[in-house]
């Protein structure tokens, strides 16, 4: 089973579209830094915090060499935060492992150190293909994400797989 490391940004965005169950009957192991389980999920009440543990999320500890490494890469790279450099730094340290993330900067250090990087609109074609939730509860989703200002996706991607989930229906 492939790894996904994941920072906060698509599971806070999984949340607020109810599709973190979804997400987690993926056939991939995702994991997280325990930093950014612990102090970027402020928002996830105990329960959808339990949602993910008990849906396979594993926590993990990141050992000292990749703190160390997390920290050189938050000072290389200033316009990402700590906890973006410790999501970065665990998926550097897990082989054939791909990260997912929302942090257009942390895409960018991901592709240029040739990490595979996926984000939310990855992740909603692949609750798609594996038909884990209807195409009219997705297009809703992305319709959502469309007119909400603290979401940023390209538009014309999002406005694409409106079209070809509408036609899904």
């Amino acid at each position: 089973m492939r790894l996904i490391v994941s920072d906060s940004s698509c599971l806070i965005d999984l949340r607020k579209a109810s599709l973190l169950e979804a997400f987690l009957e993926l056939p991939y192991e995702v994991l997280i830094p325990d930093a950014l389980f612990e102090e970027e999920l402020v928002r996830f009440t105990p329960a959808q915090k339990d949602l993910l543990l008990r849906g396979g999320l594993k926590v993990v500890e990141l050992p000292p060499e990749s703190v160390l490494r997390a920290r050189a890469i938050a000072v290389e790279h200033p316009q990402l935060s700590l906890h973006d450099a410790f999501a970065f730094a665990l998926a550097e340290s897990c082989p054939d492992c791909m990260l997912l993330t929302g942090d257009s900067g942390l895409r960018a250090l991901a592709e240029i150190n040739r990490l595979e990087v996926h984000g939310i609109l990855w992740v909603i074609d692949q609750i798609h293909n594996m038909v884990l939730a209807p195409a009219e509860v997705l297009v809703a989703v992305l319709d959502d994400f469309a007119h909400d200002p603290s979401v940023r996706l390209p538009r014309r991607e999002l406005a694409a797989r409106i079209r070809r989930y509408r036609q899904a229906e």
